[in-house]
């Protein structure tokens, strides 16, 4: 069968990005915690691929997330994939400032677990766990890559442009720098439309962004999968607009990958004063959390 053997070459990591990408964040008023917490369907090639649940928790500018997925039916059977990511810092400016990110996934034969510390948007430190195998086609990471950056998680904290509208285009335009603790890549969002939105908690506009991925260093250059998401043009995430936090936020991302399209999008959306739910967690992978 086609897509079970190319389900069995699939790795976590092209499937985790797009899973943990999806992280909702607002933040409430000073001295005021507020809670969101998302569930999420995920597919591939339109058959199901498995479920996210996650927990952002805010006060004033300060969030913290907490990220997990596990895959089911046929692809847990054949990856036995999860994961969880953490997340922490403080939103000020144009983008957030990550102060610790840490994300473990797992499949049926392997596990990574990768933990970060940043000051002010530059990486303190950072630890993988197992190392990265040295490869002669990997692009070497720079101290200057690892400066003015975010997070996988944190890039989803989309601060209003200036004093344009929530829902003007110009929300949809810009570039987010990430650095996932190997590779330092950038994500560059364009406006493509405005659309209606329906879902379990969200019923208004969204902005639908095309998406591109820009590889900077950490990435494996002769890959073929590389090259294929660096060129790839059927990728977009749609906005949300919160006016009261000023903030957009990801209800969808769509991404095609080698086998097909990967969507991941929110089947329930729920704000509450304080936290009671409990994220989906790769068996305490993140328990530890990152360091400073």
């Amino acid at each position: 069968m086609a897509l079970e053997d190319s389900a069995r070459k699939l790795p976590m990591r092209l499937i985790m990005p797009a899973v943990l990408a999806l992280v909702f964040a607002g933040w409430a008023l000073p001295g005021k915690a507020q809670t969101l917490q998302v569930e999420y369907q995920v597919t591939l090639a339109g058959l199901p691929l498995g479920k996210a649940d996650l927990t952002s928790t805010f006060e004033g500018s300060k969030y913290k997330m907490q990220a997990g997925v596990k895959l089911s039916g046929l692809a847990k059977l054949l990856t036995g994939g999860k994961g969880a990511a953490t997340a922490t810092g403080a939103i000020v400016g144009a983008q957030p400032q990550p102060a610790s990110f840490a994300i473990t996934s797992r499949s049926s034969d392997d596990q990574r677990t990768v933990r970060m510390g940043l000051t002010s948007g530059n990486v303190d430190a950072v630890e993988i766990d197992p190392p990265l195998e040295e490869k002669a086609d990997r692009v070497p990471v720079k101290d200057a890559d690892k400066k003015g950056v975010v997070d996988p998680i944190s890039a989803l904290l989309m601060p209003a442009a200036g004093s344009a509208n929530l829902t003007d285009a110009a929300n949809c335009n810009r570039t987010i720098p990430v650095f996932d603790g190997a590779a330092r890549f950038n994500i560059v969002l364009s406006y493509s439309e405005t659309k209606q939105a329906d879902v379990p908690g969200y019923q208004g506009p969204v902005l639908v962004c095309k998406a591109r991925y820009v590889p900077i260093s950490g990435h494996r250059a002769l890959r073929p999968s590389t090259k294929f998401m660096q060129d790839n043009k059927d990728m977009s995430v749609w906005l949300v607009p919160l006016d009261r936090q000023k903030l957009l936020v990801p209800l969808r991302v769509s991404v095609r990958t080698m086998i097909g399209v990967s969507v991941v999008e929110a089947s329930r959306w729920n704000f509450e004063d304080t936290a009671k739910a409990v994220p989906i967690s790769a068996d305490g992978a993140t328990k530890a959390g990152a360091f400073r």
